[in-house]
């Protein structure tokens, strides 16, 4: 192994957290789980990437008890006694092969997964999926007040069943996200507002509820994201500054970890500040909290994640990059998705530095649970 590979494979330890490199599997939606209910082909699934150097495995999105909050039928539960037996299994097996896991806590709000429909009308801030784009309905504050109920109630039963983290999605113009966004919060109550730190507000209950319910010694990450599926070039910060009244309000609530995704790992955040080799958007969130952070997006490969969807594979890409920034600290953690999606070895095999071995990305994977 050389000394630059060397990077990724330090430990990593913050407060309750210890890890054995700072290798993440990425939450990847995999929609797989019958009825909801995660069942022996998971879990062989994530015990496979923890027996292959995985660091952290951070499940797919798995739902809180709202009646509308997943958007594709095979998306798992994360309440319920029969959901929670299914993830007991899960964690089981990935500790039996010494790895470390976290369930990524969502409510997809009033995005849509495709042709399907739930039972009930889809939820977020303003009846709205994307700026003057009305579905579903505006949340009352009583909805607001369960959702935040049953964020923490999750969050709990992920501590009790034994994981060693939980991260909530607060990105990609999900529920969370829908609040933070000015284009899909156009509430007039406590819970909007003209600013990011007036939306962000219920993001900070979400937060201060899952502290209060797992104690403060468990760790909470949360995944963050400028960009929208509704809408590629949003930005909720515009300046170092406005992501400060951002990110403080929700660190000071109660996070342990920052998720920071970005479509292209490499690109600046603020390139109008930093030039072409600035700090990318994880770079900025540990500069300015000064909490770890996770950098993700399209880590050794061609193409960027969402043009998978669309049927693009993906060629295998030098880490040299990756390597250069880790070694300067610019960010604590980097999550890999598609790459350990189609080869559930890829980081056993950059420890050992066989690169001849590695596989691009290969859509096929997405029907798979391999």
């Amino acid at each position: 192994m050389t000394v630059e590979i060397d990077t990724l494979f330090r430990s990593f330890t913050y407060k309750g957290l210890s890890l054995k490199n700072r290798i993440v599997m990425a939450p990847m939606t995999r929609g797989m789980a019958p009825d909801g209910i995660p069942g022996a082909p998971n879990a062989a699934y994530y015990a496979r990437r923890a027996a292959h150097e995985v660091g952290l495995i951070l499940s797919e999105g798995t739902v809180i008890d709202r009646p509308a909050s997943r958007n594709l039928p095979g998306i798992p539960f994360f309440h319920g006694d029969a959901a929670l037996a299914g993830w007991k299994g899960v964690i089981e097996a990935v500790h039996a092969e010494g790895g470390k896991m976290g369930p990524q806590i969502w409510h997809t709000g009033s995005t849509r997964g495709g042709d399907w429909e739930p039972e009930v009308p889809v939820e977020s801030p303003s009846g709205l999926v994307g700026p003057n784009d009305p579905r579903g309905v505006a949340m009352s504050k009583a909805d607001i007040e369960a959702t935040i109920a049953a964020f923490a109630a999750s969050a709990k039963a992920a501590k009790d069943l034994g994981f060693d983290v939980a991260e909530l999605h607060g990105a990609h113009g999900y529920l969370i996200d829908q609040f933070f966004w000015a284009g899909t919060n156009l509430r007039d109550d406590h819970w909007g507002g003209k600013t990011i730190e007036e939306r962000s507000r219920f993001a900070v209950a979400v937060i201060k509820a899952v502290r209060a319910a797992v104690g403060p010694d468990f760790p909470i990450i949360l995944r963050l994201s400028q960009w929208k599926q509704q809408d590629y070039g949003v930005k909720l910060a515009a300046d170092p500054a406005e992501m400060e009244r951002w990110l403080t309000p929700l660190v000071e609530a109660g996070v342990d970890i920052l998720h920071c995704s970005q479509r292209r790992f490499w690109e600046p955040e603020f390139p109008e500040i930093d030039g072409e080799e600035g700090l990318n958007f994880a770079g900025w969130a540990k500069k300015i909290t000064g909490v770890p952070t996770i950098s993700v997006g399209s880590v050794g490969l061609s193409g960027e994640f969402l043009a998978a969807f669309g049927g693009e594979s993906s060629t295998v890409t030098p880490l040299d990059n990756l390597v250069r920034r880790m070694a300067a600290e610019e960010f604590d953690l980097i999550a890999v998705g598609r790459a350990i999606l189609s080869d559930y070895a890829w980081a056993e095999k950059v420890k050992r530095g066989a690169v001849d071995e590695l596989k691009g990305f290969d859509p096929a994977s997405l029907g798979q649970l391999l």
